[in-house]
């Protein structure tokens, strides 16, 4: 039983993974918050960017 123990206690198998989804855990924590941060300014931009390609092309089929 003690021999069983010390193997236990010895084996780091697990720790490799729980470290792995400890960085993936706040990986996605900062994914969510940088959504949460820029999310309305991101929505903002690519609300306009069609109005903006229409002007570029305009301009660009004038000028030919």
């Amino acid at each position: 039983m003690k021999r069983i123990a010390r193997q236990f206690l010895k084996d780091t198998g697990g720790a490799t993974a729980i470290e792995y989804s400890l960085i993936a855990a706040g990986i996605s924590l900062a994914i969510v918050a940088a959504v949460f941060i820029f999310g309305d300014g991101l929505q903002g931009l690519f609300e306009a960017m069609p109005a903006a390609l229409s002007a570029a092309t305009a301009e660009i089929e004038t000028s030919r």
